[in-house]
């Protein structure tokens, strides 16, 4: 095993623009076992702390982009982005492709 860990191996996919990025806004998300394999659970978009669960599984474990389309929002995203914890290559690669998410954080 690379000593850096399994963060600095494991793929992860970003999508090519935050405006594809168009999932609910309201209501109760329940995610599909690849992105969230713990005991089911509804996350609830009018409560913030569900919500950075929700977007940080989702960032961490989705396996293509349409899981990032269909579960985030960008509006939701850019405002909830320097409150997510995420490993720091995944935080590096979304500033990579989106500055602006890194300017928002400063």
């Amino acid at each position: 095993m690379d000593p850096k860990g399994y963060g600095a191996l494991r793929p992860y996919v970003v999508p090519a623009t935050l405006e594809e990025l168009s999932g609910p806004v309201t209501g109760a998300v329940k995610l599909p076992r690849h992105i969230d394999w713990g005991p089911e659970r509804a996350y609830r978009l009018d409560q913030i702390t569900d919500v950075r669960l929700l977007y940080m599984r989702v960032i961490r474990e989705s396996a293509t982009p349409d899981d990032l389309r269909q579960f985030l929002d960008a509006t939701i995203l850019r405002k909830v982005w320097h409150e997510l914890v995420l490993p720091p290559r995944v935080r590096s690669l979304w500033h990579e492709r989106f500055p602006e998410l890194r300017r928002r954080a400063a």
